[in-house]
């Protein structure tokens, strides 16, 4: 199989913020935020497969700035990272305001996608060819991302199971909550 280079998959979407599109607070549902980027984590993820590619996880997605209507969101998707069956897009999400042309960045994301198979089996990927200084950023950070991941899942499975009740109450201290009668 041979590598696909970065800029292969490379994908921006464009999309103008309508109407329909807000919350009750005049501002644009995050989900409909995350729509679209599970629409161009796909798209980057089946151009660099060469096929059909599911979500597994989403890594995060901090709300840094509200999206109006009437904005443009462009939403610029790369692929950072390739195991053997799966993949790490990451995504930038920006909105611009047409009238004063100011620009925002509004969310960073990590999409983890899995190849699969027409009979629904994970299928192996190309390897990804680094091109630029800031490909092997991304490729690095990734990987780093993701042995963190490990860690912490490995840690908190842990926790769970020796965690005493002692230890939970002290956690609680300073914290804004109450306890009821059955806890």
């Amino acid at each position: 199989m041979h590598p696909r280079p970065v800029s292969h998959a490379r994908t921006t979407i464009t999309e103008l913020m309508i109407p329909a599109f807000a919350n009750f607070g005049g501002k644009v549902h995050g989900g409909i935020l995350l729509s679209l980027m599970d629409k161009v984590a796909y798209a980057c993820a089946a151009k660099h497969t060469g096929g059909y590619c599911v979500t597994a996880s989403v890594d995060r997605v901090d709300f840094r700035a509200p999206v109006q209507v009437g904005e443009l969101v462009s939403l610029s998707a790369s692929v950072n990272y390739v195991g053997r069956t799966s993949l790490v897009v990451g995504i930038r999400v920006t909105s611009e305001n047409v009238e004063t042309g100011v620009v925002q960045h509004t969310n960073t994301s990590y999409f983890t996608m899995v190849a699969k198979n027409a009979d629904g089996s994970a299928r192996e990927v190309p390897p990804l060819l680094l091109e630029t200084p800031e490909d092997l950023r991304r490729c690095v950070e990734a990987i780093r991302r993701k042995a963190i991941r490990v860690q912490f899942a490995d840690e908190f499975d842990n926790d769970k199971s020796r965690l005493r009740a002692e230890d939970a109450l002290a956690l609680l201290e300073g914290e804004r909550v109450v306890l009821g009668i059955g806890c």
